[in-house]
């Protein structure tokens, strides 16, 4: 069983700042990387930004100096936004790619809605 929960969106002025938080249960996998994507209306879900479990990140250009992605333990991921914009209203998935055995798989959570008014 693996199960993605997702916290902390909300609505924040422009230049405001917002934490969210995904806890990863997936006892027999061992976790290869957690990440952000993002979905606006009318727009395809896009990566904003990732971590491996050696700890390396990717940040997409729109959010990079902004945004913070980081890991406790191995289970929990945040994602830090600050100095956010309106363009950054959007439906926020956490994603976990997780292996078992020879296999991976990718998991998403419920989605968190992230509303930067003007």
């Amino acid at each position: 069983q693996v199960q993605l929960v997702e916290s902390g969106g909300g609505l924040v002025q422009a230049g405001g700042s917002l934490r969210l938080s995904c806890v990863v249960s997936a006892s027999i996998f061992s976790i290869m990387s957690m990440g952000w994507f993002r979905q606006a209306p009318g727009k395809q879900r896009e990566l904003v930004a990732a971590i491996t479990s050696g700890g390396s990140t990717n940040y997409a250009d729109s959010v990079n100096g902004r945004f913070t992605i980081s890991r406790d333990n191995q289970n929990t991921v945040y994602l830090q936004m600050n100095s956010l914009k309106p363009e950054d209203t959007a439906v926020y998935y956490c994603n976990a790619r997780l292996r078992h055995m020879t296999y991976e798989y990718d998991y998403w959570g419920q989605g968190t809605q992230v509303t930067v008014s003007s």
